[in-house]
């Protein structure tokens, strides 16, 4: 899948270097004229230097920029070819039926839009990981516990040997006594939580694998990560808090849960009915 370049470019803004968020910047307010310009003109366009241009194609995760031209292309005919690709503002005081349909199409969108910037090769490599680790340890705080619990929960279904911390104590506890064998699995959408870049520090200190689940864009998490996963959201303010992200992390959770899952396909289905037995019994006997 060919990752989009205006999705990459607006999720890496607040990361990027000062003169690559002014070439940025351009390219998202003119993606029609950028199409048509070298990267001398664009250079010129926008006042910044050819290298600053490359530079950002390479922030980007890209190769150069004619990387990156292919890859708003895909965007302006997607775009062209598509209604309601903006995000909406999610009126409070608005009716039911409005609540009912921004909600519901800014999830949509952002589970759309993480595709375009989810790699299918760090997701192979995080499922590889997890499926032979000896032990997984899963860290989030605030919202991201939840998503948290919820993989933690899915892992201990099919008999997958995992702990799961939300308190700085608890993680850096957890994380000390890894090792090779383990995976620590850090959530954090800003990729600014300071619990978990700690843990994730002690952790990969203590020769874990370290996966990281945070929005695209160089941050303090993604740079610990040896396999990152990249997901967007643009939550359109601070009244909506964790809506569209938690929506879009609980479906790449869902991505990792069904990958480890048909690796071990048998013993995956007997460890699901054991536990279904195991829960059906115990509210019997309640």
């Amino acid at each position: 899948m060919v990752n989009q370049g205006l999705i990459s470019i607006r999720e890496s803004l607040d990361t990027l270097k000062p003169t690559e968020r002014k070439v940025a910047l351009y390219i998202l307010e003119h993606p029609e004229m950028v199409m048509n310009a070298s990267v001398q003109k664009l250079a010129e366009m926008a006042e910044v230097s050819e290298a600053t241009i490359v530079r950002l194609a390479r922030s980007l995760h890209m190769k150069g920029f004619q990387e990156l031209k292919l890859r708003i292309a895909a965007d302006l005919a997607k775009s062209s070819n598509s209604m309601g690709t903006s995000y909406q503002e999610i009126q409070i005081d608005g009716s039911i039926p409005s609540l009912i349909q921004s909600i519901s199409h800014n999830n949509i969108l952002s589970i759309q839009d993480t595709l375009a910037v989810l790699s299918v090769e760090d997701v192979e490599k995080a499922i590889e990981s997890l499926d032979r680790a000896k032990r997984v340890y899963i860290f989030g705080v605030g919202a991201s516990a939840v998503i948290a619990q919820d993989f933690k929960q899915k892992l201990s279904r099919i008999n997958r040997w995992c702990e799961m911390a939300s308190d700085f104590d608890s993680q850096v506890t957890l994380a000390a006594n890894m090792n090779e064998h383990d995976v620590a699995f850090g959530i954090s959408y800003s990729g600014q939580t300071e619990s978990i870049i700690q843990s994730l520090e002690i952790a990969k200190e203590s020769g874990a694998t370290i996966i990281a689940m945070t929005k695209f864009g160089h941050n303090p998490v993604s740079e610990l990560a040896d396999i990152c996963l990249f997901t967007s959201s643009m939550e359109q303010s601070i009244r909506s808090g964790a809506m569209a992200s938690r929506i879009v992390q609980l479906n790449v959770i869902d991505i990792l849960y069904v990958g480890i899952a048909s690796r071990s396909y048998e013993a995956t289905i007997q460890a699901l009915e054991n536990t279904r037995k195991a829960v059906r019994g115990s509210k019997r006997n309640a």
